[in-house]
């Protein structure tokens, strides 16, 4: 009727908008090489000390650690897209190619960071999401919007996509980067830039020179909360403020810290003028990417001559960096996610800095090592592999991070980086290179354990930390632990595998070359919410046959290769219930999918499902055990591991987290 109003219509006709505005994509200015992006910032600003002046130290950078850190919460504390895509099933792609495209009708939501989903991902559909966007119901795995084309049908946009995915792609899964109840900071260390930013990360509070530069830090976003504040759903603590503004002090300049700034450009332009007004440089992090909600580069363009001078660098990570240049005052945009944040940083801003405060350039150290896994990258960017160092019998090793730019981890836990050529699609298991060392040690751990990690082996890592004795922990899951057993690259393996012929856990991996250890047994079991009736008060036989006659529940499978895994397709006998190609990495996971709903159930232990406050029905105990590589079992750290393990104040901790233990 004419001059009447639907506001109904109005709503969707808007979220159809956000939804093609989504899925269109915004080229980067102009991507250049890094040395060519460095040269351009570098031309328009004066390299020169600024003043001298007597300064304080800041209270907690520089102190050491006198008690274990244990991490509150997951980070991420969700599932989330590693890229501006859209979420879809990984089954609807099969067969996906430029010749024969898969059709997907989008869903009527924008998945941008902060939102969390309204809407579950059904067969045949998709859902636009921004990168750092919550992975909704149904979806197990992301395809990015490069891939893909929108189109009208009678029913609404879609997206014709040329390219199928695997399950859990460009998904981080919840839990993937800190575990809740695990132990990321060790008594005894020394706090710096990554240390803090790992405390801020998990949601904990807590000299005549040249003048330093006054840097303003700047965290953008919607999804951003303060450390210490409740986490809503889709949020995250902010970290990268945190890590940045230590990064400044350690580059020698003094970070005023000008807090979280909404996804708002009236607000953020205000913001950014405050920060030029009061400072000598301006680093913002987020807002600089290509996708829904990312607006940063755009409010920087129209500050002031000469503007923005470089948006986008041929670099893996930190491709979406902004520089710009307002009144001879330098502005870095740096990518939202932790590892592209810092690797840009210091490539970029630390050297500024460094200027400013009349600190000569810092001299990059190295040492050669091996790689020993085959590592794939992307043509045409230039990319930095993460690693981290441990001693082989012919000289050190490189184990590459498995933890993505998303990961604040993935930075403070590495030792150094290997820079992959641009035009190289792999580097080779096996090949002898360069590793940038991070930080001022290269000194590798007395002992490396390799393998699946547990909560309780953190009792039996700080037992030896008492002992003087140093253990780096590399999570690469239970077979990738044997392989690095088999290979000589560590001196311990925790694995808990079944031998499906046999039906016992670990003894079918021993061999000449590896010994077994008992360790401790994990009650495995089936997770759900407390009071799912579908759950509560069965057994866990007739509650898992339940669940598989009704295509309404949908489960949380765990990742191929882990013992979990093992055991879940035991139970499923062939079958492929709803949610069985989700496919996170950790029980943590596991547990935060069902919590959130996501997912009404999947396999765990025990412990963890106490850790979330879910319903637990107990399947069967799994054996947590220990491969001990034969020709070191006589180095005294291995002798160091072996007393702990005994200890009965070790044993003690142990138990008191569920553990059982078997007898001495």
């Amino acid at each position: 009727m004419t001059g009447t109003h639907d506001p109904q219509s109005a709503t969707d006709a808007d979220l159809l908008a956000a939804v093609r505005r989504a899925a269109r994509q915004e080229q980067f200015l102009e991507v250049l090489t890094a040395e060519a992006a460095r040269a351009r910032f570098e031309h328009h600003l004066r390299l020169a000390p600024l003043a001298a002046e007597t300064v304080s130290l800041a209270s907690a950078l520089g102190r050491v650690l006198a008690a274990p850190v244990v991490s509150p919460s997951d980070v991420p504390p969700f599932d989330r897209s590693n890229v501006d895509g859209f979420a879809l099933r990984a089954a609807d792609t099969l067969g996906a190619t430029d010749a024969t495209p898969r059709r997907l009708r989008l869903n009527a939501e924008v998945l941008v960071c902060g939102r969390p989903p309204r809407l579950s991902v059904a067969p045949g559909t998709a859902t636009a999401i921004a990168t750092g966007g919550m992975v909704p119901r149904g979806a197990d795995a992301v395809a990015m919007i490069e891939w893909t084309e929108l189109v009208e049908t009678p029913e609404g946009p879609a997206i014709e996509l040329r390219r199928a995915v695997g399950p859990g792609q460009f998904v981080s899964y919840a839990g993937s980067d800190m575990a809740r109840g695990e132990t990321v900071l060790r008594a005894g260390a020394r706090i710096g830039s990554r240390e803090i930013g790992m405390l801020a990360a998990c949601g904990l509070d807590e000299v005549a020179v040249w003048r330093r530069p006054k840097v303003a830090v700047l965290s953008t976003g919607d999804e951003l909360v303060a450390p210490g504040g409740p986490l809503p759903p889709a949020a995250v603590y902010d970290s990268n403020g945190a890590v940045i503004a230590a990064a400044v002090a350690e580059a020698g300049g003094e970070a005023v810290f000008f807090g979280i700034v909404a996804d708002d450009e009236a607000a953020l332009e205000a913001a950014l003028r405050a920060a030029l007004a009061a400072c000598d440089v301006v680093v913002l992090s987020g807002g600089t990417s290509k996708g829904a909600g990312d607006l940063s580069h755009r409010v920087v363009s129209r500050l002031g001559a000469p503007g923005v001078v470089v948006h986008g660098v041929a670099l893996k990570p930190g491709k979406p960096l902004c520089l710009a240049v307002v009144d001879g005052k330098p502005i870095a945009v740096l990518p939202g996610f932790p590892t592209s944040a810092m690797f840009t940083f210091h490539a970029f801003v630390a050297p500024v800095i460094r200027a400013l405060a009349g600190l000569p350039p810092e001299a990059a150290r190295s040492v050669e090592a091996t790689v020993p896994v085959r590592v794939a990258s992307e043509l045409g960017r230039k990319e930095f592999l993460l690693v981290s160092l441990v001693s082989g019998e012919e000289g050190l090793i490189a184990f590459p991070s498995p933890k993505g730019s998303g990961a604040v981890t993935a930075f403070s836990q590495s030792d150094g980086f290997v820079e992959i050529d641009a035009l190289a699609a792999t580097l080779d298991a096996g090949t002898r290179t360069r590793v940038t060392l991070i930080g001022q040690s290269a000194q590798a751990p007395d002992l490396v354990v390799a393998g699946s990690h547990c909560v309780a082996l953190d009792a039996v890592l700080g037992a030896l930390g008492d002992r003087g004795v140093t253990a780096r922990m590399i999570a690469v899951g239970s077979l990738g632990g044997v392989a690095a057993a088999r290979r000589g690259e560590c001196d311990v393996a925790p694995v808990h595998l079944l031998d499906p012929a046999s039906g016992a856990y670990n003894a079918h991996l021993v061999d000449d070359a590896l010994e077994l250890v008992p360790g401790w047994r994990r009650m495995q079991g089936l997770l759900f919410r407390r009071g799912d009736a579908r759950f509560e008060g069965r057994a866990a036989a007739d509650a898992l046959a339940a669940a598989l006659e009704d295509p309404a529940v949908v489960m949380v499978n765990r990742n191929g290769g882990s013992g979990t895994r093992v055991l879940v397709d035991q139970l499923l006998k062939g079958a492929r219930p709803p949610g069985y190609g989700n496919q996170p990495r950790s029980h943590n996971a596991v547990a935060a999918a069902i919590a959130q709903g996501r997912a009404d159930w999947g396999v765990a232990i025990e412990s963890v499902a106490r850790l979330y406050g879910l319903g637990f029905l107990p399947l069967a105990p799994e054996h947590y055990d220990f491969l001990l590589v034969r020709r070191r079992r006589e180095r005294p750290a291995v002798a160091a591991f072996l007393a702990a393990l005994a200890d009965p104040g070790t044993r003690a901790r142990i138990a008191a987290l569920g553990m059982q233990l078997p007898e001495p």
